[in-house]
């Protein structure tokens, strides 16, 4: 038992055969939006539909790029999907901390009134929010997306629940003991701990602000988009150009494609980190 304790397990024939199907059942959505990209309207239209790439993928990424703006919309996409990310990590961590190691009155209160307003639609805030945007006159402006997402209850509570069991309480009191206030615990103990469930959360919470389309498009317009809003307007038209608009979901997913493939070793190291920690 303790020879095949220590060896590395290895997978047979059927493990890969199913990792293969699910791997490529993953990345044919985004094969399929290069395929469309590729080809023309007329094409697409046909039965059946292409399954190979075609010749006008640079010509249609050129039209979307020009006729949706998409140069700006990348630009103030990566300013509000990364502010935040940032805020959403940096207060969520705090708040989790409070919760999860802190002690003050009404503490489970609090905690189950976080976690209710992920019971409430969205969709109810809106008039209210855009009431209070309108008034501050930031319509059309970023900080009208930015503000109201800078704090997830999702993120309070997934930062809670990591620290609960990752950060031990010893830890605190020692760092008590030698004198620490409450920013330096904070600075040298929680953030060092909580980095893997930072990082899965910062990764997490740039995914959806990325992907953000129902208050955008009610808060901006074309002028001063994000990659969500621009593509709406390559929908427009009597017969919208399915390749042109294909090709502009392409554009709007590359930059996530690549910051994946740049610091994709260090979200995964992360999680498992987080995993053994936990």
């Amino acid at each position: 038992m303790a020879r095949r304790a220590g060896k590395q397990l290895h997978g047979g024939p059927v493990t890969y055969g199913v990792l293969a199907v699910f791997t490529l059942g993953s990345l044919f959505p985004l094969v399929w939006t290069a395929i469309a990209a590729s080809r023309n309207n007329a094409r697409l239209a046909e039965t059946p539909p292409p399954l190979w790439f075609g010749g006008n993928l640079f010509d249609n990424l050129a039209t979307a790029w020009n006729d949706a703006n998409m140069g700006k919309a990348l630009f103030n996409t990566t300013i509000v999907a990364s502010s935040i990310a940032a805020t959403t990590v940096l207060f969520a961590t705090l708040a989790g901390f409070a919760f999860a190691k802190l002690r003050f009155r009404a503490k489970n209160l609090l905690l189950l009134l976080v976690i209710g307003t992920m019971m409430v639609p969205p969709q109810l805030s809106v008039v209210p929010l855009f009431m209070a945007i309108a008034e501050l006159e930031w319509t059309n402006h970023l900080q009208a997306v930015i503000l109201p997402m800078m704090v997830s209850a999702f993120g309070v509570f997934f930062m809670r629940q990591y620290l609960i069991s990752a950060l031990p309480t010893e830890l605190i009191e020692a760092a008590r003991v030698d004198g620490a206030h409450s920013l330096r615990v904070v600075w040298h103990v929680v953030f060092p701990i909580a980095r893997p469930a930072m990082a899965v959360l910062g990764m997490l919470t740039f995914v959806m602000a990325w992907n953000e389309f129902f208050w955008p498009i009610i808060a901006l317009t074309q002028e001063n988009p994000t990659v969500q809003v621009a593509l709406t307007g390559l929908g427009r038209g009597y017969i919208p150009d399915q390749s042109v608009i294909m090709a502009g979901a392409l554009l709007g997913t590359l930059p996530l494609l690549i910051a994946f493939a740049l610091f994709g070793k260090q979200i995964v190291g992360g999680i498992m980190q987080g995993a053994v920690k936990g």
